[in-house]
Parts: structure tokens; sequence; C-alpha cells
């Protein structure tokens, strides 16, 4: 009989390489890493995994992952998932353990989190400040003890290994998720690593670089309540957009924001915001245009040139209840 396999599968942004962080920090094991950029989300379709083999999940999408999940379960692997994006009707199987949460106040690092009883939370803390969820991060940090320089250290490189997942090519960030997952994995905490590894420092500055750029640039459209930006086709663009929506975001609570990006194909890439004071609707929205995500955030793969009106004139309408 062949030997068990394992197999940790994760979003490369702040929140999926956190939750992994966690995880493994807390049962060291010998795993194969499936990860790519903050939009390749259809991962379990690359695990080969077959009967007895195990396969950690951290937030990705069930929803985009149905197919794959079902085949890995029919052949006898065993799933354990943490996720909290829409994902649509959840199968049973005594194969699956999910671990799911759609509130706006949870991301998949605060669910591994609990499972762990708060063993490895200061990883916890860099996905969920990652994730844009500083109110619920601070709470949680203060309550567990960090100081007001820790909080913001941990803030700071959540950021960073987040802004670090965006681009289209491999070679838009400045280093592949999982070359900065195995830089994490060599650390106990989040401190050590920022302490030891330029790199972060290096992706810091071209974050900010890239984010003084892209806030030079006009809206398309500006009201009270929502913002739409365009941006063009480029290395910085592919790697900035989630974070300029999050930065205008934090900079106007009240107002929605949309940050578009041109493909080179056609048609644009769309990144949505929901207002920070009111954190829902973002997913509504982008599912109306084939797209996909969360309440607070979500996204659009391709937008067509030709929906360009409709969908500005459907934000800028919308209505951001829970």
């Amino acid at each position: 009989m062949p030997a068990m396999r394992r197999f940790d599968v994760c979003n490369g942004d702040a929140d999926g390489l956190c939750a992994l962080r966690q995880w493994r920090g807390e049962f060291p094991a010998d795993a194969q890493l499936v990860t790519g950029l903050k939009r390749e989300i259809a991962l379990l379709q690359r695990v080969p995994a077959e009967a007895a083999d195990e396969v950690l999940v951290c937030d990705i999408a069930l929803e985009r992952n149905r197919d794959a999940l079902l085949r890995l379960l029919a052949c006898g692997a065993r799933v354990r998932w943490f996720d909290h994006h829409a994902a649509g009707e959840v199968p049973r199987h005594a194969g699956l353990e999910a671990h799911l949460d759609f509130s706006p106040d949870m991301c998949s690092s605060l669910l591994v989190d609990h499972e762990l009883h708060g063993r490895q939370r200061s990883w916890a803390l860099v996905g969920a400040y990652g994730d844009e969820m500083t109110e619920v991060a601070d709470r949680l940090a203060a309550g567990s003890g960090f100081d007001a320089a820790q909080r913001a250290a941990l803030r700071r490189l959540g950021r960073t290994i987040n802004y670090n997942a965006y681009g289209e090519q491999p070679s838009d960030p400045l280093i592949h998720p999982a070359d900065l997952y195995a830089l994490m994995a060599r650390h106990a905490d989040p401190f050590a690593l920022l302490d030891a590894e330029p790199v972060i420092g290096s992706i810091e500055r071209q974050r900010g670089d890239d984010l003084a750029r892209a806030q030079g640039i006009a809206p398309a459209w500006d009201g009270d309540s929502a913002r739409v930006v365009v941006l063009p086709d480029a290395p910085w663009s592919r790697r900035v957009g989630g974070t300029l929506a999050n930065a205008l975001g934090e900079a106007a609570p009240r107002q929605a924001q949309a940050v578009l990006r041109a493909r080179p194909g056609g048609g644009y890439l769309v990144s949505v915001r929901a207002p920070r004071a009111s954190p829902h609707g973002a997913q509504a929205l982008c599912a109306a245009f084939g797209g996909s995500g969360r309440a607070a955030a979500a996204g659009i793969d391709r937008l067509p040139e030709a929906e360009l009106g409709r969908f500005i004139e459907r934000f800028s309408r919308s209505r951001w209840v829970g």
C-alpha cells in the first residue's frame, strides 16, 4: 500500500498563508504545498491525492473547487477545510471536515485560531490584518497582550504579505507566495520573520511606490457613496489593484470602492470593497457579473468592456446593507 501523503492548499495572500502557518506551527508535517497568486482560486484540481491521503485547505472558496473536492472525497482522501468565502452547498461526506464562517468579521486565519484556541495567535493576527480586518484584529491583539508597537508591526507585515499575492503573471510579485511561505515557515513567530528576512522590507517599499503611482490616477466616477478607478495594464497595476481598493476604503469608510484594471485581451479585472461602515453586498454585486468573493470584498475576473457602463451604474446605485 502506498504511503499516506499530505497536501497543503492555500491562497497566496496573507490570510491563506497565515492560516496554513498556524496549523503547521501546531502540527508540523511534511506536506506538498499548493498555492499561487491571489486570484488563483481553483487550486484543488492541482492536487493528485488518492485514498487515505490528507488535504488541508485554507482560504480557498469551496464553490470554485467543488468538482475537484468531490473527486478527492470519492477516491478516499480526507479533507480539512478552513474558509470564509461563499461556498454554495457544502457536501456532506465523512471525509470532509469543513470549518466555514461567512460573517464579515471572520477570516480563515481567525477560523484556524479558534480551532487552535489561540496557540499561534501572532500569525492569526498577521492574517487578519492582511485581510483588512483591522478593528477585529486590534481588539483580539489588545486582549492577547500585544502592545501598540507590536500591533503596528503585525499590521505592517500582514499588509505586506497580502500585497505580495497580487499579480497576474508569476513575475509580477517580488517573490512567489510559495517561496514567501518557505521563509515564514523558518520562524516561530512573525517578529522573528521581520527581523531576519530583508525581502519583507523590499516588498513593503515596492508596495509604497506602486500605491503612490495608483493614487495619482483620477477616478473614472466618484460620488458620495461609491468611487470607480480604472488602471492601465502594467506590472505595477497588476500588483496594486486590491491594495488601492483597501487604501481608498480606509480613507473613506462610508464609500464603496471599485478598482478596475484593463486586461491585455480586453475587458477588466475588478476589485470591489463594500463601505467599511457597512461591509455587506460586495459578493452579491460581483456575482451578478460572474464574480465571487465575500460580503466585504469581492472581485470579477473578467468584466467585458461592453458591460462597463452597466457595472458602474449598478455599483453606484447599490445599497450596502446586510
